[in-house]
């Protein structure tokens, strides 16, 4: 989800920035501190706007830079487990398909996709299912729910579990034939008693 924080912090202004304002000087030390930076509880620093200077510079002998405080608005974006989100489709590959959610991607695993088998298709490179009669390719919008969330300090170290099996998820045309899993129960014990009689 996407989200706008509130951030304080200390930054050093160098002596080579002393000719510019001082927001632009802290916007522009503050944007390559933060921008495209994953922080554990924060998530990922998409874009930084409006700073404020707080205080009044402070000078530490021997240093020829001003310190002040500042506080700034980051627009982030950090995942959580069960949000659902409207995903398309990076790549297929064996056991799995990588969809993007906001800046990131989530890995889908063959095992997420239904409750039936799905297998891969070297030659179409899709992932598909007899049973169902259903294909997941490259470029298709899916409706996925998040699994799991590991942030680290890097995208490729970060690990985002995505699923598709619990009603009302998957492709839109899969999701308007899929009826819900209680309704089909009730609907064959209905047809048992129905034999019955």
């Amino acid at each position: 989800m996407y989200y706008l924080k509130i951030i304080e912090d200390r930054v050093r202004i160098p002596p080579s920035m002393f000719g510019s304002t001082l927001e632009n000087a802290v916007l522009s030390i503050v944007r390559e501190r933060y921008e495209g930076r994953i922080y554990k509880d924060l998530g990922i620093v998409l874009s930084i706007n409006n700073p404020s200077v707080l205080t009044d510079g402070i000078v530490i002998p021997g240093d020829c830079g001003a310190y002040y405080s500042v506080q700034f608005e980051t627009l982030v974006f950090l995942p959580n487990v069960n949000e659902v989100y409207n995903a398309e489709i990076k790549e297929v590959v064996e056991f799995g398909a990588f969809a993007s959610i906001g800046p990131f991607q989530g890995l889908l695993h063959v095992s997420q996709i239904d409750r039936e088998k799905f297998y891969y298709d070297k030659k179409s490179k899709t992932l598909g299912s007899k049973a169902l009669k259903r294909t997941l390719k490259k470029g298709d919008i899916v409706i996925v729910k998040v699994s799991t969330v590991s942030l680290k300090s890097t995208s490729s170290d970060t690990k985002i579990g995505l699923t598709m099996r619990p009603d009302g998820l998957g492709k839109q045309e899969w999701v308007e034939k899929k009826p819900p899993a209680k309704k089909v129960e009730k609907h064959a014990k209905a047809e048992k008693k129905g034999d019955g009689k």
